[in-house]
């Protein structure tokens, strides 16, 4: 997926959340797809909020910026909980909510010399609809002195905070290092991916974890499940039998 609105800086605005609260929900989970990489088209990954649609919060209700930033929040959560492996490749800089682009990727590789900020606070907001994500990363040390302070740091500083798992030099090695991790990904059990990064959310979610009443029954319940699956059932097999297993001629 590539945020496609380079004459902006890739900010986005009511349609792009719109677009990607669909591609999220419908498309992503069709079978045939097995990884998404999320992109932006120009010299910049994304700027954050759109000027624009921006100012339409200072004309109209509280009811109305409510609407507004549940659908922006409702966005996040719904990548962040994509049941497919989802990796950020970061060039330029990520702004504002560009971060929480950034936050809700399972695996992020940018270029060295990519600028972040949470630069909210200079506006006279916060950062709130990307808190959990941004918190959830980086802990709540960091996401203090970030939100406050809307310092500008480069790529190997978010790589230290737990914000981006690699850095490469240039954008030619973005797209090796990306293509990289998608050739790992795709030797791995789709159902078996998607049990994992569920996993991490409901032991590390407060609200998820809570909701368990014995976590350590749900993960041995959850592993004795997915041994008796056809997924797992086939990766016990072609492990014991010195085979690959049928899924890696599967997906894209």
């Amino acid at each position: 997926m590539t945020l496609n609105r380079p004459d902006v800086r890739n900010a986005f605005n009511e349609t792009v959340i719109e677009e990607l609260s669909r591609v999220f929900k419908t498309d992503v989970s069709q079978p045939e797809v097995r990884v998404v990489v999320l992109r932006g088209n120009g010299a910049v990954f994304c700027a954050g909020g759109d000027l624009n649609w921006m100012r339409k919060g200072i004309e109209v209700s509280v009811e109305e910026n409510l609407e507004d930033t549940r659908r922006l929040t409702q966005m996040f959560r719904i990548m962040n909980e994509c049941p497919k492996p989802l990796i950020g490749a970061i060039q330029g800089a990520a702004i504002g909510g560009g971060v929480g682009l950034v936050s809700v990727c399972d695996v992020v590789i940018a270029t060295q010399d990519t600028q972040l900020s949470l630069s909210e606070v200079r506006l006279g907001i916060v950062p709130a609809c990307i808190g959990p994500f941004v918190i959830a990363k980086i802990g709540a040390s960091h996401a203090r002195g970030l939100f406050i302070s809307a310092e500008r740091f480069l790529a190997p500083r978010a790589h230290e905070i737990g914000l981006i798992h690699e850095v490469v030099s240039d954008v030619s090695a973005l797209h090796a290092a990306v293509e990289q991790v998608v050739t790992r990904i795709l030797q791995c059990g789709p159902q078996a991916m998607a049990a994992a990064k569920k996993l991490v959310l409901d032991l590390s979610w407060p609200d998820r974890r809570a909701a368990l009443s014995d976590p350590l029954d749900y993960v041995a319940r959850l592993l004795a499940e997915l041994r008796i699956s056809d997924e797992g059932q086939e990766g016990l097999r072609a492990f014991l039998e010195k085979r690959k297993p049928k899924w890696l001629g599967q997906g894209s």
